[in-house]
């Protein structure tokens, strides 16, 4: 009599947890597709609640599984194809619900490491935040050339599309050009456009798994995130990506896309760095917050950082620091 009833309570329980992955599933897709469908609208707001579509989704693939995830992109998919047709579905399938879902199961991806012991039990191997940053990288590519191929396919279309972009907005800042410097910036233009997207998935998912985290349903640790380094072959891609920038045409698009996420990537690790580079000093909080608002106001520091990423990936600069001087905690 014990066991049917311990029996008949596990299957209530697995039942209300399979409610509760769908409610959060269908409530996480509602969210995630009204901010999609807000642009329509056309207001400033739309643009920001664009940009952050992803993240509900993403918390319900971090806190309860990607099913739940699964289920609400699905719901806001078909939703937004049946309101406002299948080409606005298919982007939002693409640019949102795919990423979102992929990106929250890796983020809880782990695998148990036997350490030779029976008395304890093993430890959890966690996706590397590495990857999952290569990942993100794909996926920026994958919606800027959904974008761009959304208008057209053709890449002379696409050049004098950027060209008429990168006057206007020299025209707006009052900047004086000509042709020459007009049409190095719609050359350099795809692989600036990338940054946008690469951007808002990482501050998605930082913000997801700090949600979840909050709400207690992050169920790995919290990662050292001034130790991401990306996979060694990520630099004989980007080298591949860069030789190919110089063909032309269409592949020469893809592979100016492909460099400007590699590159941006790489940007990011080398912030990782600079974090590991100042554990040592005192006013690392004030030297840290003036970095990153000189990068996000003037922009072109940002070289610094893709430079910093790269020498750390050529010549182990954390690695080498840690050995020679192990830095002190800091006292924060």
């Amino acid at each position: 009599m014990v066991g049917v009833e311990t029996t008949s309570n596990r299957s209530k329980g697995a039942g209300q947890l399979m409610i509760a992955i769908v409610l959060i599933g269908i409530a996480a897709g509602a969210a995630s597709g009204l901010m999609f469908a807000s642009v329509i609208s056309r207001a400033l707001i739309s643009a920001l609640l664009l940009y952050l579509a992803s993240m509900p989704l993403m918390v319900a693939a971090m806190g309860w599984g990607p099913l739940s995830a699964t289920i609400g992109g699905i719901a806001a998919a078909v939703s937004i194809g049946a309101l406002f047709g299948l080409h606005h579905c298919i982007a939002y399938a693409l640019s949102v619900a795919v990423p979102a879902w992929w990106l929250g199961h890796l983020a809880m991806l782990g695998r148990p490491v036997n350490d030779g012991t029976e008395q304890t039990p093993p430890s959890m191997e966690w996706y590397p935040v590495g990857r999952i940053l290569l990942w993100i990288a794909g996926f920026a590519a994958l919606i800027t050339l959904t974008t761009l191929f959304a208008f057209t396919t053709d890449p002379d279309a696409i050049t004098a599309a950027l060209k008429r972009g990168v006057t206007r907005v020299f025209a707006m800042h009052r900047i004086e050009t000509n042709e020459r410097v007009i049409d190095a910036a719609a050359t350099l233009a795809p692989a600036a456009i990338v940054i946008g997207p690469l951007i808002m998935l990482t501050i998605n998912l930082w913000l997801a798994a700090k949600i979840t985290a909050t709400s207690g349903r992050l169920q790995r640790p919290w990662p050292d995130l001034k130790a991401t380094t990306l996979p060694p072959m990520t630099l004989v891609g980007l080298c591949v990506a860069i030789a190919f920038c110089f063909t032309g045409g269409l592949l020469g698009l893809v592979a100016k896309i492909a460099a400007g996420a590699l590159l941006m990537a790489y940007a990011l690790t080398g912030f990782a760095v600079m974090h590991t580079l100042t554990l040592a000093l005192k006013s690392r909080a004030l030297w840290l917050s003036c970095i990153y608002v000189v990068t996000i106001v003037l922009v072109w520091p940002g070289l610094a950082m893709v430079a910093l990423g790269l020498a750390d990936a050529v010549f182990g600069l954390r690695q080498r620091y840690l050995r020679g001087k192990p830095p002190p905690l800091p006292a924060s």
